[in-house]
């Protein structure tokens, strides 16, 4: 089992910044793949980024010029950084981990989720 606990989300002004975080405990060797999904207001939730354990990222095209996924394997956490952000980033963020070595963006590939943090852009 893995356990995710998300944080970092908030209130912040069209062209400000967020950090989230997500702290993996449990059994950490089923998150050598982590993903960042979101789930906005009347939307499906879709992915934003993904980073392997080796720190290989990818990111969906909407988000890529102003996200940036890392991780500190020696703290089990995960962070996405997000800047400029825009009215319609606002969702719930979600991060989720994979066994896989491979990492994709896409929902199915993720066996474990955290509950998600609110982040409000306002314009």
């Amino acid at each position: 089992q893995v356990q995710l606990v998300e944080s970092g989300g908030g209130k912040v002004q069209a062209g400000g910044s967020l950090r989230l975080s997500c702290v993996i405990s449990g059994n950490t060797y089923s998150s050598n793949c982590m993903g960042w999904f979101r789930q906005g207001p009347g939307k499906e939730r879709e992915g934003v980024a993904a980073i392997s354990r080796a720190g290989k990222s990818v990111y969906d095209d909407y988000v890529k010029d102003r996200f940036a996924v890392s991780r500190d394997n020696a703290k089990n956490t995960v962070y996405l950084q997000m800047n400029n952000l825009k009215p319609e980033d606002t969702a719930v963020y979600y991060c989720a981990a994979s066994p896989s070595g491979d990492c994709i963006i896409y929902a199915d590939w993720y066996t474990y989720w955290g509950r998600g943090t609110q982040v409000t852009v306002s314009s």
